[in-house]
């Protein structure tokens, strides 16, 4: 459990720079630009790495017994999150809406997995970055973000959620080998596709 908490710590730490906006561009006056950057992109990456093994290596500590229409319905709040979240990198009109949609992405994504898991270190990790991603996006609110004014054509969005399934459906197929849980075969069995 130390592992995981020590991870999050790095990550959620590094990530939470952009609400001290003093402190931020302390530490680029005094490193640079470039190796601020690096520094940053250096201790998230630490930072997931621990989170990924520290929960690989957590006791199993149930705290509550998901019920079966958690696990139908856990799997499409985290494709809405793939689909929103990858609208911060494509053109779409998800932007018109919200300000985060990565953070938006992130809180679903979080959601789907807290539903489906109720051991301790699931409800520290999913909780926690739950918890992270709502108090960013107040905290990016609180320093001006604003929606986008820019109009799409409904294609770029239609393209968005194509991605989204797509991306939400490798990882599905992906699960079992990088965490250890065969995700994509309990969506079939629950859905009768096997």
């Amino acid at each position: 459990m130390f592992i995981l908490i020590l991870g999050m710590t790095f990550f959620f730490g590094v990530h939470l720079l952009p609400s001290f906006p003093t402190a931020r561009q302390t530490l680029i006056n005094r490193f640079g630009d470039n190796r601020y950057k690096s520094g940053y992109s250096l201790i998230a990456l630490i930072g997931l790495t621990l989170i990924i093994f520290g929960k690989s290596q957590t006791e199993y500590i149930p705290v509550w017994q998901p019920g079966l229409i958690a696990f139908q319905i856990a799997p499409y709040i985290i494709l809405l999150g793939f689909i929103i979240s990858n609208a911060m990198y494509m053109a779409s009109n998800i932007k018109r809406f919200t300000r985060h949609p990565m953070l938006w992405g992130v809180l679903f994504w979080s959601l789907g997995h807290l539903l489906t898991n109720g051991d301790l270190s699931s409800l520290i990790l999913f909780g926690g970055f739950g918890l992270f991603s709502l108090f960013d996006m107040w905290s990016a609110n609180r320093r001006g973000a604003k929606k986008s004014e820019q109009v799409y054509p409904l294609s770029k969005d239609l393209i968005l959620i194509i991605v989204g399934v797509i991306s939400w459906g490798i990882f599905l197929y992906l699960h079992s080998y990088l965490f250890g849980v065969p995700v994509i075969q309990y969506l079939l069995l629950l859905t009768g596709g096997v």
